[in-house]
């Protein structure tokens, strides 16, 4: 998805909603049962991955500890 696509997406929703991330996985390999984890979105993060030409927005969320680790370690590899 790019970003215009979700801004058009997001500009027809009620402007006070709540905007989560629902990572859908299946529950083990051997059946088709699946499994939705839903997380508040907690900040947005660009990134470039070596060797690949552009930039990936990241939508961050999770628990929070664990956002606020991942947060404390990308700042930290960026300085």
């Amino acid at each position: 998805m790019r970003v215009r696509e979700l801004i058009d997406i997001l500009r027809d929703q009620p402007p006070d909603a709540e905007v989560e991330l629902a990572v859908v996985a299946p529950v083990d390999d051997n059946h088709d049962d699946i499994t939705v984890d839903r997380y508040s979105v907690e900040g947005v993060l660009p990134w470039e991955d070596e060797g690949d030409d552009g930039v990936v927005i990241w939508l961050v969320g999770g628990e929070d500890d664990d956002v606020d680790s991942f947060l404390d370690a990308i700042e930290q590899d960026g300085e």
